[in-house]
């Protein structure tokens, strides 16, 4: 900028000698327009100094407005969410260019750079490096580009050879420092990508963070989408976002510089008002793309989710012969994407229209009356030669391929800082998208730390109106309480503790039982009553909502669900899951050991069956559901926990087979805690924690043979019951028909 300033712009040195001879030219002059624009060349020559440095303070005083307009306006916003509902979150519509977006962008870029001396600084130097090459590289084609032209004019024909060669001789540079750019853009991408997706890992693979996301918290229905798509196109945005804002901006800065060097700071600032102006229009016209970029996202997501919902439960779909139904929900998830997409196509047809008519066209033609005026300015009648007169004629002789080459460098300079800012223009729409993204992937780590630590947003279907407004009724705040958890050595026991579903139904209001090792439990009642949702408190799955809770350890109580889960890994991960085959070496297990233990549930053929210990399948299609739960119960026996939920695990297989599960559980010391309708079951527990469905529970010792006679009797008296119904209904039937005899 000062080079600028003290640069010497349209007539040479600004010295006496070229005043006075301009002076005399004016009183020389015969038409009067011509004086009087012949007296505002003196008065500027005069004054130019001034002149450039009231340009250079407008300029600063422009910057320092630009900056002061946006901490007003992040101050304001700052004081309207710190006002509006109570200091509650402000509803935001869509991705937008305020404090939020700077925020999300400083978390975000926090975790995808870890460091100052990481590998992604290191990424980012090289690619600040090669971008400063190329810019180095475009001023020295600019200007060989002028001297061919000028040669070429000029008849030159040596000078025009070697100008091709030096410019052939460029090619190799440039072309390698584009591939490089490309290189390190697409590394820059992949190192965002994985830090990214490593961090939300972290986070959703911990504390049931999966769960609760999917099944206590309501908030985000598609978070495998989010984790494998959008973190994607997040950290494609952003690296693709540094090389379309540093390279142009870059490009600007040196451009202006060799601009205002060769045309003078003031026909550069007469563009730059011109590209203010222009640029301010198309921001005012610009559709939102950062709100149309998130909802397209949010559109793909619950297309992808109804897709995976179908594959998830295709059986029963296809028992049902649901596809019909199917069919339209898919169709009209997908339908509203497409309209979703032809609404942004259409957007950017007459966007993309003026946009480029404003950044190729009206800049370009600004550009070129500019590079055209020092040309015509020498056509000013007898300048030329008032200021030889002053100077000698040597200096100031017509030169054509001096101006041809001046001309060509200026017209390629000047277009070289109009496609700069031509994609700084474009880059606007890429930084909306990207604000998109990075709102997207921002809420989904603040749901997952905010589930991490025991926060939920769960609809409260089973809440009347009246009492989700109460703030005072314990039974519609009870989903934001929270009880204790205690590490117990060995027992297990329940203190007051109510069972609620995330939604707020509460099934019982105070659960006390107390169970010891050896102690095993049957849990009975009808479906809905709390049965699954107090082993999903017992399992660390579903927060305590109030009273004690004391355990063991997580690692000392083992869940077996009726459809067992069946990992991707060889025959031997599906007995020793979640252990892996180094875990199974610490504990000294070897496969002979794991056939052992097949062989008491009776599945020792399978290892051959299956083609060996290594042998992977896809074991969900493999096995049958007997096959599933006698896996499941050899699971069990590989671990040996203290503790074992059975939640009718044992409902596919023979009774037989049931008989010597639960006796070689018993025999290892694993105390069961049993959820069946199976009477067999009944002789190898002791206690019992019955549920009425009305919010009552029972818990007592169970006499097996005692509740299987009272069983039967209660059945028997229910037939006869029945039969005595039906004897009154025959004796009615009987009294009207001898009525009419």
């Amino acid at each position: 900028m000062v080079a600028a300033v003290n640069h010497d712009l349209l007539f040479g040195a600004a010295t006496d000698k070229i005043h006075s001879a301009l002076y005399k030219h004016v009183l020389s002059l015969k038409h009067k327009h011509l004086a009087v624009l012949a007296k505002v060349a003196v008065l500027y020559v005069k004054h130019q100094k001034t002149v450039k440095r009231s340009i250079v303070a407008l300029i600063f005083l422009g910057i320092i407005e630009r900056i002061h307009r946006i901490v007003r306006l992040m101050t304001a916003e700052r004081k309207l969410a710190a006002s509006s509902g109570g200091g509650k979150e402000r509803t935001r519509r869509g991705a937008q260019l305020d404090k939020q977006f700077f925020e999300n962008m400083k978390q975000l870029i926090a975790i995808a750079i870890p460091g100052l001396f990481s590998k992604e600084t290191g990424i980012l130097v090289a690619h600040t490096v090669l971008l400063v090459f190329r810019t180095f590289l475009s001023v020295v084609v600019a200007s060989l580009d002028g001297q061919i032209v000028s040669s070429l004019v000029r008849l030159q024909g040596r000078e025009f050879l070697t100008g091709i060669a030096k410019w052939m001789a460029m090619a190799v540079p440039a072309t390698l420092t584009n591939s490089l750019l490309n290189y390190v853009q697409t590394m820059l991408a992949i190192r965002f990508r994985q830090n990214l997706t490593e961090h939300v890992h972290r986070m959703y693979l911990a504390n049931n963070t999966y769960y609760a996301v999917g099944n206590l918290d309501d908030r985000i229905k598609n978070a495998d989408q989010l984790i494998a798509v959008d973190i994607t196109k997040f950290s494609n945005s952003l690296a693709e976002i540094y090389s379309n804002l540093a390279k142009p901006t870059m490009d600007a800065f040196v451009y202006n510089i060799q601009l205002a060097k060769s045309l003078g700071i003031e026909s550069l600032f007469g563009i730059m008002v011109i590209v203010q102006m222009s640029s301010g229009i198309l921001r005012f016209l610009a559709p939102p793309f950062g709100q149309l970029a998130a909802q397209e996202q949010r559109l793909e997501g619950e297309l992808y989710s109804t897709h995976s919902r179908l594959i998830e439960h295709a059986e029963e779909i296809a028992l049902y012969r649901g596809h019909e139904t199917e069919k339209q929900t898919i169709t009209h998830k997908y339908l509203r994407l497409v309209r979703h997409i032809n609404r942004i196509c259409r957007l950017n047809v007459f966007y993309n229209m003026l946009e480029d008519f404003v950044v190729k066209y009206f800049w370009g033609a600004a550009g070129l009356a500019a590079c055209a005026m020092p040309v015509f300015a020498e056509r000013l009648p007898g300048a030329k030669r008032a200021v030889a007169e002053a100077l000698g004629s040597a200096a100031t002789r017509s030169n054509v391929g001096a101006h041809t080459k001046s001309f060509v460098t200026n017209r390629r300079l000047l277009l070289s800082a109009s496609d700069a800012f031509g994609r700084l223009m474009y880059s606007y729409k890429e930084i909306i998208e990207l604000a998109g993204y990075a709102e997207r992937v921002t809420g989904l780590l603040t749901v997952f730390g905010e589930v991490s630590s025991g926060k939920y947003v769960k609809e409260r279907v089973g809440m009347s109106a009246e009492k989700s407004l109460n703030p005072d009724d314990a039974e519609a705040d009870i989903v934001n309480q929270r009880g204790e958890t205690v590490e117990s050595l060995d027992d297990v026991e329940f203190i007051d503790v109510p069972i609620v579903s995330p939604n707020g139904d509460v099934l019982v209001h105070k659960l006390n039982f107390h169970v010891k090792p050896g102690r095993h439990l049957l849990i009975v009642g009808p479906n809905g009553c709390g049965k699954s949702s107090m082993f999903r408190i017992l399992g660390g799955l579903w927060p305590v909502y109030g009273g004690t809770v004391r355990k063991p350890s997580m690692s000392q109580i083992f869940y077996i669900p009726q459809r067992p889960y069946l990992p991707i890994g060889t025959l031997r991960d599906q007995i020793i899951y979640p252990d892996c085959a180094a875990d199974m070496a610490s504990k000294s297990t070897t496969d002979a050991d794991l056939l052992e233990i097949l062989k008491v549930v009776q599945l020792n053929h399978i290892v051959e069956r299956e083609g060996g210990w290594d042998s992977v399948k896809a074991w969900r299609d493999a096995l049958s559901g007997g096959d599933k739960q006698r896996i499941a119960m050899a699971r069990l026996f590989y671990h040996r926990p203290r503790y074992a939920i059975m939640d009718e695990c044992t409902s596919a297989v023979s009774m037989d087979i049931e008989r010597i599960m639960y006796t070689h559980a018993t025999n290892l010391g694993i105390t069961l805690l049993t959820v069946s309708h199976r009477q067999s079951l009944w002789v190898y527990h002791n206690y019992i924690l019955q549920y009425d469905g009305q919010g009552g529970y029972l818990f007592s010792k169970l006499d097996p043979e005692r509740r299987i006679a009272l069983m039967e009797e209660k059945q028997q008296i229910e037939q006869e019951l029945t039969a005595i119904g039906d004897m009154e209904a025959r004796l009615k039937a009987m009294e009207a028909e001898a009525a009419l005899y």
